[in-house]
């Protein structure tokens, strides 16, 4: 096995995506310990590798206001950097660019990337072949590891456990009831039917991010369960990570909440409305469930949700069928 000193992960796409890498990186460092392991991601995602126990640093791309200026000013402090090492698991021109130009001695990237033709190891990024994004993502480093990958991992601080003691208290669990696309969340009234069916003795903790309060608070307006309490907005990436370990379950759509869960193997029950985990992102914790409407012909309709039901009937978010709550 080839040995590399100082490696860069370069994940500049969306939260969940930022946190399956962590499982590249999980991977590296149990193969070569002494490496030095950076991981690039773009702002606003820097926050999951707060005090990461084995990450040397972490490299933040601001893909807002002059973002080719600003490519090329983070090209510079890769450069500078002197990686040996670059493993590119985003498949887009401005990751390539970073990547083929970083002056590392080894590339490695998707087929996919503009730029592959510049990397020294390439591998497919395939989607419905049965891998997880995990594996896929474990293909290109094939050539240096041959175990398999490891599961993704985030690491909470003793701080971030300590900041939500005082919701621990009681048994609850968790519902992350937001996401970008709409034909990825479930409908408001199937989580307020959730809501109540959930043990009047457990708490229920509403979490995402200050943009979602107004959905959680629908949310607990229509619901007749006395303990459900909006936290969106209020809690870290790592804190919500944190709470969710400690959850009896943890009820998610298919977004970063689902990989949140994966990463600090907290139970899990993941909703697939208009996509479907063989895409590759779904749970990885050891207590799981998966739940999709199974028997409608236009499922799935996109690997990435849309902002309206294409046939107008939402029949994978309204149909779906909602597990038995968990007691106290």
């Amino acid at each position: 096995m080839v040995i590399y000193n100082n490696i860069l992960i370069i994940q500049t796409a969306f939260i969940g995506d930022a946190i399956l890498a962590s499982s590249l990186a999980e991977t590296l460092h149990a193969a070569l310990p002494q490496a030095r392991i950076t991981i690039l991601v773009r702002k606003g995602n820097e926050a999951l590798y707060r005090n990461h126990p084995f990450l040397h640093d972490v490299m933040v791309w601001d893909k807002g206001e002059k973002k080719l200026k600003k490519l090329l000013h983070l090209l510079m402090k890769i450069r500078r950097a002197r990686f040996d090492c670059v493993i590119n698991c985003h498949r887009y021109l401005s990751s390539g660019i970073l990547s083929a130009f970083s002056g590392a001695g080894h590339i490695a990237g998707f087929k996919e990337n503009p730029l592959s033709f510049m990397f020294n190891h390439t591998a497919r990024h395939t989607i419905g072949d049965g891998a997880h994004e995990i594996q896929r993502y474990k293909r290109l480093v094939d050539d240096l590891i041959s175990a398999s990958p490891l599961p993704p991992r985030l690491y909470p601080t003793a701080e971030d456990f300590e900041s939500i003691r005082p919701l621990i208290g009681q048994p609850f669990v968790c519902m992350a009831p937001a996401s970008v696309w709409f034909t990825k969340q479930l409908p408001v009234e199937k989580w307020t039917e959730l809501c109540n069916r959930v043990d009047k003795k457990l708490n229920v903790y509403l979490l995402g991010s200050a943009g979602d309060d107004t959905l959680c608070r629908r949310i607990t307006a229509s619901s007749s369960h006395p303990a459900v309490q909006v936290l969106a907005g209020s809690l870290t990436f790592l804190q919500s990570a944190a709470l969710m370990k400690n959850a009896v379950m943890n009820y998610v759509n298919d977004s970063a909440p689902l990989h949140i869960a994966s990463s600090v193997n907290a139970p899990v029950t993941a909703f697939f409305c208009s996509t479907v985990p063989e895409f590759g992102f779904g749970p990885l914790s050891d207590v799981s469930e998966i739940k999709g409407v199974s028997d409608l012909p236009c499922r799935p309709c996109g690997l990435h949700g849309y902002k309206k039901c294409p046939l107008g009937h939402f029949k994978c978010g309204h149909d779906m069928p909602l597990p038995g709550a968990p007691a106290a």
